[in-house]
């Protein structure tokens, strides 16, 4: 069954992160010696139904895209993002969070919260279909596609976000790797924290409830406020953590 995410992408032209384009996060050195340049994964950007949703989506502020992650393996390590933080909201100390949703496949989403030349805060959430993950602020994250299935998700962000990819390629790669032997601490950080879990943010009072897309909101987009002044909103990031 077609879904809206099928139809918004169809006939669009992805953008292709390359191996090579990430090779400074890759935790299997030896393997990436004599690996060949390759597509790891295919990203949508700036999408909509149609003229008006996209309107209305530039008029608030706001960005809509589809990310594909085929399976793969990186050596001894699970295909993944190169992994990024957030910018500052302007006026505030507080940086821009954003909201995922699995639309097919299975996830594992590493949040890290940066202090210093280390890390005073990890967190791991795992997500299937239907599943929704705020990244709040002051956390970057990693996305991980560890099963044998094609990941793809949907995510709502600011208009204006320019991802900052520069601390975590300098730390090469982020605070845990995720391997086919489990999951590892990155030593080039100073201090790396155990690792936390917690559970996907699917929170219905604003609007995001499991299995119903969240494209949806293009139609109540009050709902996604909270993305582009998350100083009014700590209330939903509290939610978030318990």
């Amino acid at each position: 069954m077609e879904t809206n995410s099928d139809i918004i992408i169809r006939g669009v032209k992805p953008g292709i992160r390359m191996l090579f384009d990430i090779k400074n996060v890759i935790y299997d050195r030896d393997w990436l010696t004599g690996a060949k340049d390759m597509e790891l994964y295919y990203m949508y950007r700036e999408l909509s139904m149609g003229k008006k949703d996209a309107l209305l989506i530039k008029e608030h502020g706001l960005r809509y895209d589809i990310t594909v992650i085929p399976p793969r393996m990186l050596g001894c390590e699970f295909v993944k993002t190169a992994g990024h933080y957030h910018p500052l909201v302007p006026g505030t100390q507080i940086t821009f969070p954003e909201i995922y949703e699995v639309l097919g496949g299975e996830v594992h989403y590493i949040l890290q919260k940066p202090a210093g030349e280390g890390i005073e805060d990890v967190i791991l959430i795992k997500a299937g279909a239907g599943d929704k993950v705020i990244i709040p602020p002051g956390y970057g994250h990693l996305t991980i596609n560890a099963s044998n299935k094609i990941l793809k998700m949907a995510n709502w962000v600011a208009r204006d976000f320019e991802s900052i990819y520069k601390p975590i390629e300098e730390k090469c790669g982020g605070a845990y790797f995720i391997l086919d032997k489990g999951m590892v601490k990155n030593m080039h950080y100073e201090h790396v924290p155990e690792i936390k879990l917690l559970k996907p943010s699917n929170l219905k009072e604003i609007g995001l409830q499991k299995n119903k897309e969240m494209y949806g909101l293009v139609r109540d987009l009050k709902n996604l406020e909270f993305l582009t002044k998350p100083q009014e909103y700590e209330w939903v990031f509290e939610k978030v953590f318990s």
